[in-house]
């Protein structure tokens, strides 16, 4: 491709930029040939030919070593953001089938309750020319997925730690944490939260922002629980509890079907702690229409 710098022709090969970006990844000649299914000669020739073209260098040699020098690093940093934007281009003509039918794709954090996934879908499909995919899993892998382009909207109920600038967010929901309980357990609403001193819990896992709502509620009151389980799936939490294994703590919105047909009943609230919902999206040039309406007025009923 031809670029005009300063009034003069400067080519600038794609084939050899993607060589340099992938070289400059891997650290190496070797494992970049490997990769790239091309000698280590022939990979050799090509980055020469691509700093000729360039007209600067961008590695330091050494003993059949090779390490990105100060033009290298700023060149990396832009062929990241072509990559990048090559990436989303795919992703972009992938979401406008030949149908007209926009498509969305919605990563969820598995630990959220599955309705509240039900309802974004539902919120999606409002639109009337609209196909919906969801992906479930950790909430890493879904970031990374965001950023990459291969998922719209992420909905999580914890905020990425070092938040790249390609992401922003909207808090969509701030539930209220309750601890709930089969029958059996009813006379517990008594001298709450004193009387949950050494009753049997099923918790969520260590690593979810609600279980430290739940331990600051624990030590402010002086409870000592008798963990039983723990585990990441809401549902499985709800099943123990309407089993009658142990009490649990969830939002009131996630029961309330089971508040209805009495099977499952609040024994009282986790005091100023609630579990707060997010739906996080990554930037683009061009917006996917749904999800970027979603990302502006979906709101949990």
């Amino acid at each position: 491709m031809k670029i005009e710098v300063n009034g003069k022709s400067v080519w600038v090969n794609y084939h050899h930029l993607y060589c340099f970006f992938v070289v400059a990844n891997l650290g190496g000649i070797a494992p970049a040939s490997k990769q790239l299914g091309i000698g280590s000669s022939a990979l050799s020739i090509q980055l020469k030919q691509f700093e000729s073209s360039l007209g600067v260098t961008l590695f330091e040699r050494s003993h059949r070593k090779i390490a990105l020098n100060e033009s290298g690093l700023l060149l990396l940093s832009y062929a990241r953001e072509i990559f990048r934007l090559g990436g989303e281009m795919v992703e972009v003509l992938k979401d406008q089938p030949v149908s007209g039918r926009a498509h969305v794709q919605i990563g969820a954090l598995d630990t959220i309750p599955k309705h509240l996934t039900v309802q974004l879908v539902q919120a999606a499909l409002e639109d009337g020319k609209c196909s919906v995919s969801i992906f479930e899993g950790k909430s890493q892998e879904l970031l990374d997925s965001i950023e990459a382009h291969r998922i719209d909207l992420f909905l999580t109920n914890t905020l990425p730690t070092g938040e790249s600038s390609r992401f922003f967010h909207r808090r969509i929901a701030r539930l209220p944490l309750w601890i709930v309980g089969d029958r059996s357990f009813i006379h517990l609403k008594k001298g709450f939260p004193a009387s949950l001193n050494g009753k049997p819990f099923i918790l969520p896992t260590a690593d979810s922002s609600v279980r430290q709502e739940i331990n600051s509620f624990f030590k402010k009151y002086d409870v000592n629980p008798d963990v039983l389980a723990e585990a990441q799936d809401v549902m499985v939490q709800k099943l123990l509890a309407l089993r009658g294994v142990g009490i649990t703590v969830v939002p009131e919105f996630a029961i309330r079907e089971y508040l209805a047909n009495k099977t499952l009943f609040l024994l009282g609230p986790l005091a100023d702690a609630y579990e707060d919902l997010y739906l996080v999206s990554a930037t683009r040039r061009i917006e996917n229409r749904v999800a970027s309406r979603l990302m502006k007025s979906f709101k949990v009923r």
